[in-house]
């Protein structure tokens, strides 16, 4: 009956303490340590309303904007309560008719060239706002077209959006939602 008691015991603390203590210290230290991240990485026009997560990605699908990363979340796009990749595989005729129609999506919108593969293909999230800056920069006469500005003035607007990688090997990205916001600024003669 001893072992029993003990069992229990044990049981009930390690459950206060993992199950109760620990979330509830670790949501206020992230809490007040990363205000921004903790709650969401919320980004807010001028107004003061939510336009977006600077972490999860937009179907933006609207002439004269950059568009992001496919999503592969099943029910609706880029929805955060069912991440996850769509497990097709490269052969599968369902995930290569997906590119196709993303493909002709683009070239639709004016897209010209060689389009990089994270404009076609979902990121194992599903969720990325980020695309590579070649995925930008090759969308920009499209972008430049559709809202009569220069090209030159969009892709200097890119490359200043750009972010340096964290790791040496990837190149650099660019987060749409931050990118897009900044050519509403440009299109509108405000700077950038």
């Amino acid at each position: 009956m001893s072992s029993w008691k003990t069992a229990i015991l044990l049981f009930a603390v390690l459950t206060a303490v993992v199950g109760v203590v620990y979330p509830v210290a670790f949501t206020l230290v992230v809490g007040v340590a990363f205000p921004f991240q903790a709650h969401g990485s919320l980004v807010m026009d001028a107004e003061g309303r939510v336009v977006g997560s600077a972490l999860i990605g937009q179907n933006v699908t609207a002439p004269g904007y950059f568009q992001g990363r496919p999503s592969a979340t099943p029910y609706t796009a880029y929805n955060a309560s069912h991440s996850g990749a769509s497990n097709l595989g490269p052969t599968n005729p369902v995930l290569l008719e997906e590119v196709a129609g993303r493909l002709a999506a683009l070239r639709d919108a004016g897209v010209t060239g060689q389009v990089p593969s994270d404009l076609v293909q979902a990121s194992g999230s599903g969720l990325d706002p980020h695309i590579s800056l070649e995925a930008a920069l090759v969308q920009v006469p499209a972008v430049a077209k559709a809202r009569g500005l220069p090209e030159e003035a969009v892709a200097a607007l890119v490359r200043a959006e750009a972010i340096d990688p964290l790791v040496p090997f990837a190149g650099p990205h660019v987060n749409v939602l931050s990118l897009n916001r900044a050519l509403d600024d440009l299109a509108a003669g405000q700077s950038p």
